[in-house]
């Protein structure tokens, strides 16, 4: 039997550092992050995503578990991503939505959900698989792109709490009733450290809460809306989150996760469409999640 793999480690704390840079360089500093990119020329703006393989290298060469193909695949995926989105921005200037853009949601949520690459990865490392995509997005359709609409700027504000708190209020009754019907949710005995609520909180906001948001509502519902409109696309986005859940804690398809997800994807979409920011939406899904994992799970 293999030596388990050190989760921390220089070489991992390395990585990660290089990984949440451009995710936390977008998130509080978009302008100084898109003015820097758009100034680039072309070349270099096309071939800088390569550089997400770094963090492959870094945490795989110290584990002993390298591999050329994962490398390039991780080289190659953001620069591919980034030349699709370029080319949907010069045929697409209106941005109504072009294949390109759906082609690419396509591939990093099949890739995340089914866990195509997670293989890359020493075990549970595989975390770095999905905030590299997340990065390779983000360069693509806000700095390639420039998909206007997104939201993506977590300097929150007043408002944006407001608004998350209200949908996450609507949406706990029903998932309370219908979650201890169905049996999917379990009132715990014992009762978290009230020190763990609000880290749990932070670590459910910019880790779970602020990427699926990102992809469901500020690319995936921001594209729909343009092709069929506000309520359709709040409906096909919230289904399709629903969707999404269908894997997970069962090895068969798990409908009583799927119903109650695709439930919470309406009012986190609410929360996004008010005023389109996806700090608003991720605050209504980091309490619901918090308030489930802390108490219901």
């Amino acid at each position: 039997m293999s030596e388990a793999v050190p989760f921390i480690t220089v070489a991992n704390l390395l990585a990660a550092l290089l990984t949440l840079i451009p995710f936390f360089w977008m998130a509080f500093c978009p302008r100084t992050a898109s003015a820097r990119v758009v100034a680039l020329p072309l070349a270099p703006k096309l071939l800088g995503p390569a550089l997400l393989c770094v963090p492959y290298i870094l945490v795989t060469v110290a584990a002993g578990d390298f591999h050329w193909q994962w490398c390039a695949l991780y080289a190659a995926l953001p620069v591919s991503i980034a030349v699709l989105l370029w080319q949907a921005a010069e045929i697409d200037s209106g941005q109504r939505g072009n294949w390109r853009d759906f082609l690419i949601l396509i591939v990093l949520g099949l890739s995340v959900d089914l866990r195509w690459f997670e293989a890359a990865w020493p075990a549970h490392l595989a975390v770095f698989n999905k905030m590299l995509l997340l990065d390779a997005g983000i360069y693509g359709f806000i700095l390639v792109r420039q998909l206007d609409g997104i939201g993506f700027d977590l300097r929150l504000r007043l408002r944006d709490a407001g608004i998350g708190l209200r949908e996450a209020a609507f949406y706990t009754p029903i998932a309370l009733v219908l979650g201890l019907a169905l049996g999917f949710l379990h009132v715990h005995r014992a009762w978290p450290h009230p020190a763990m609520i609000p880290a749990a909180w932070i670590f459910t906001f910019f880790f779970i809460a602020v990427p699926e948001e990102l992809f469901f509502r500020g690319w995936l519902q921001n594209l729909l809306e343009r092709r069929i409109g506000r309520t359709a696309a709040l409906l096909v986005t919230a289904v399709l989150f629903g969707l999404a859940h269908f894997n997970k804690r069962t090895a068969n398809f798990n409908w009583r996760y799927v119903l109650l997800a695709a439930i919470a994807g309406i009012f986190y979409g609410r929360a996004w469409r008010s005023d389109r920011r996806v700090g608003a939406s991720a605050v209504t899904h980091a309490t619901v999640d918090t308030i489930w994992s802390l108490w219901l799970r």
